[in-house]
């Protein structure tokens, strides 16, 4: 069966111009990433604040060309940089930032918002339209009330819902959820996570997890992909990964993880009152 997305050897850099006191350079952010991800699978990458994981998330959605390397969506290569960017490619591949709160139009109502993705991308008309957004506020778990309101009267993890909502408008084959659920409360994340399990599950979407929460990913992910200073140092099954990592800096990664559970907890205080 051909992924969903398949990434070849993907390469970024950045060039940063120099100055009367500093030269120029090149920044390498992704050196030489491979991956695939095949449909109703979600692949996790991990890594520290730095190490690349969002610009590559940026590569898969086509905000940013890559430098070189390939990058296949079911099968065919998308190249914005040479070809630009088709309404069928874009509709194919949908993305959820991390904050809710800046990702919403304050200005526009909810139905608006949801509506935008199908007037840009779609002839539909605007009774069609609407039935269509209100559906999509019920399959996230919110109400048809909902669509006349503001975002600004919602709760974050309602504005996440409503962001969910509005990547899943065009019917994307993938969706690139990078840090979807660092900025809510726990309670909060365990709601929008079984939301993202559930819609998965009904959709069969591919989904690309961006995530530093290793308790998160280990909920989550399929796979698992490690990355370090722009290179994917570990790569397999989540089962693989978190039983039995291969690489040092995964390995230190997983040890600065706090564990919940009952014996790690009384151990961390018998050290502390060491």
């Amino acid at each position: 069966m051909t992924p969903v997305l398949e990434a070849r050897n993907l390469v970024r850099d950045y060039h940063i111009p120099g100055s009367l006191l500093k030269r120029a350079r090149i920044v390498h952010a992704v050196k030489g990433v491979s991956f695939a991800v095949d449909q109703g699978k979600t692949l996790a990458i991990v890594g520290e604040s730095g190490c690349g994981k969002s610009t590559l998330a940026r590569i898969v959605t086509m905000i940013d060309p890559a430098t070189s390397g390939e990058m296949l969506i079911d099968g065919e290569k998308v190249d914005i940089a040479r070809d630009g960017l088709t309404s069928e490619m874009r509709r194919k591949v949908q993305i959820v930032f991390q904050n809710p709160y800046g990702t919403l139009n304050p200005r526009k109502k909810i139905g608006d918002i949801l509506s935008e993705p199908l007037i840009i991308n779609t002839r539909m008309k605007a009774d069609e339209r609407r039935d269509m957004a209100m559906a999509m506020l019920k399959k996230v778990g919110l109400e048809e009330k909902h669509y006349g309101r503001y975002p600004h009267m919602f709760s974050g993890g309602q504005r996440q819902r409503v962001a969910i909502a509005r990547a899943l408008m065009l019917n994307p084959r993938l969706l690139v959820l990078d840090e979807p659920v660092s900025a809510l409360d726990l309670s909060v994340q365990a709601q929008v996570l079984n939301l993202l399990a559930d819609l998965q599950d009904e959709f069969q979407l591919t989904y690309v997890f961006i995530s530093h929460d290793l308790s998160v990913v280990r909920y989550i992910a399929d796979d698992v992909m490690v990355m370090y200073y722009g290179e994917a140092v570990e790569y397999g099954s989540r089962e693989e990964v978190f039983s039995d990592p291969k690489h040092s800096y995964t390995k230190t990664l997983f040890a600065a993880t706090p564990r919940a559970d009952v014996d790690s907890i009384k151990a961390r205080l018998a050290r502390k009152a060491a």
